[in-house]
């Protein structure tokens, strides 16, 4: 018994001993330093769909179907809106047949010019009778072109009793019901394509020269993370009464986590400023409290508020107080903590 005593002491000893050698583990840490960042001015933005139409009818008729509601996701060229089509069929059947007799008459013109102009050949005919024959193979050609655009023109009316999606994209507005007659230009539905969009700025005028000068700009999605803009167009012109320019950000191509009508953060870079930094991931965040673990040069551990700004894009952030340049902070705050629990800091005003 007193040697199962000795041997629970001597295990106790060993993981004592261990405890204390990882507490001696010096904690990484780096200084908080002064670096050259570009100077942004943020601005609120709205998000919008490139692609936003209004469809129309193309042609007269009675609605028979609709076939997509609000809310709903269409295909690019997928039928919409079905209209009656009895009187473009039947235009498309009058004027097959207005072909067809317009094509025989140009064959028996040409078959007729034909045999004109060989019996002239053999002087058997006159030069007047082949003038004939030639104007009215002219005047045969001319109606069978007739004919065959009538029949295009018919056949583009029957294709439009199948009101078609011009791309794809979410409906957001029904604004035509089955057994409605509409007429040409009747507004029929509202839709808007996810796949392209930007953001709308007004940018002050104060600030639109320097907006301009550099053509760039980020836009802060509500994940936390930025794209770049692909394109930046500044109107030539300021809004009545609030004199601020529109700025429209084109968003590269599969950009997610945007929807129109969203407000999002766009950044503007003109120029650049000296900012003290830190990593983001020695910043601690407790309910309201924003902190860093200082360690200093005697190796004291102390928990100082701070004041942060925005983080940069290669996971710094901005220091707006709290935090002179050189002093150096604890790059894991988790171990900083144990430790300042085990070994509390000296007080010293911090």
């Amino acid at each position: 018994m007193p040697n199962r005593a000795l041997v629970y002491v001597a295990a106790a000893a060993l993981v004592l001993s261990a405890a204390e050698v990882a507490s001696q583990t010096p904690l990484k840490t780096v200084a908080a330093e002064y670096r050259d960042q570009p100077r942004e001015l943020r601005l609120d933005g709205t998000v919008e769909a490139v692609n936003r139409t209004t469809v129309s009818a193309q042609t007269k008729g009675q609605i028979v179907e609709v076939l997509f509601d609000v809310h709903d996701y269409v295909e690019k060229g997928a039928a919409i809106v079905r209209l009656r089509d009895t009187e473009q069929q039947a235009d498309v059947s009058r004027a097959e047949a207005a072909l067809k007799e317009a094509r025989a008459q140009l064959q028996e013109a040409r078959a007729s010019q034909k045999r004109i102009k060989e019996l002239a050949g053999r002087q058997l005919a006159s030069k007047a009778d082949l003038d004939k024959a030639v104007a009215r193979l002219a005047s045969a050609q001319a109606r069978s072109d007739a004919a065959e655009a009538e029949l295009a023109k018919a056949r583009e009316q029957l294709e439009y009793t199948r009101v078609r999606a011009p791309y794809s994209g979410i409906v957001t507005e029904r604004r035509a019901e089955v057994g409605e007659s509409v007429q040409p230009g009747q507004p029929l539905m509202t839709g808007l394509s996810l796949d392209q969009l930007r953001v709308n700025v007004a940018v002050p005028q104060s600030s639109i020269q320097a907006v301009r000068a550099s053509g760039k700009a980020r836009v802060v999605l509500p994940s936390g993370t930025s794209v770049q803009a692909a394109k930046v167009t500044v109107f030539p012109y300021a809004e009545p009464g609030s004199n601020s320019f529109n700025v429209r950000l084109d968003l590269p191509p599969g950009t997610t986590g945007l929807l129109p009508g969203m407000l999002v953060k766009a950044d503007f870079p003109i120029g650049s400023e000296k900012r003290l930094l830190v990593p983001a991931g020695a910043v601690v965040y407790r309910s309201e409290v924003t902190a860093v673990y200082l360690v200093r040069p005697n190796g004291s551990i102390s928990f100082r508020h701070i004041r942060v700004g925005r983080q940069t894009p290669d996971g710094m952030i901005d220091v707006l107080s709290g935090l002179e340049p050189g002093e150096r902070v604890a790059l894991d705050p988790i171990a900083a903590g144990v430790e300042l629990k085990r070994r509390p800091a000296p007080t010293s005003g911090d």
